[in-house]
């Protein structure tokens, strides 16, 4: 049914429960699993004057390489044959849904961040933006806290 799964990491909370429905199912199917980190750009550009774009974006690229590697520890771990690591820069739905596209995976499993109020209205979210533009279906995992708001 699956034969290349995507899970875009950040590695927060969100996203690492994405990161174990992705790893059961990469076993579960036996496909290979994508696992991708964005560096942002937006987070670069925005840095504080006293500190470097560059040494912003070197320090955001350390964190992905981190995020990514345990993932892939983990995946193997769990008897995930094929896993394939990525960081890319850009805008994160960007880079996520055409990651999907250049790499043919065909389903993204991806933590929502259950924003809230303004900032969801003013910004979207990037599952958000990632459903609506995806070619491909996009698995949706909830965090434990927005389960609990719902109670």
């Amino acid at each position: 049914m699956y034969d290349r799964i995507l899970v875009p990491t950040d590695g927060s909370d969100c996203a690492d429960l994405a990161v174990e429905h992705a790893i059961n199912l990469a076993d579960q199917y036996d496909a290979e699993l994508h696992v991708l980190s964005v560096v942002d750009a937006r987070d670069v550009s925005h840095s504080a004057p006293a500190i470097s774009p560059q040494q912003v974006e070197q320090t955001l690229r350390e964190r992905a390489e981190s995020v990514v590697s345990d993932v892939a520890d983990r995946a193997k771990d769990a008897g995930v044959a094929d896993v394939v690591t990525a960081i890319e820069p850009g805008v994160p739905d960007d880079v996520v849904v055409d990651y999907a596209s250049e790499n043919d995976c065909d389903l993204i499993v991806m933590g929502t961040h259950g924003r809230t109020g303004l900032e969801r209205y003013l910004l979207g979210s990037v599952t958000e933006r990632t459903v609506r533009r995806s070619d491909v279906p996009v698995l949706t995992v909830r965090s434990h806290e927005e389960e609990a708001e719902e109670e």
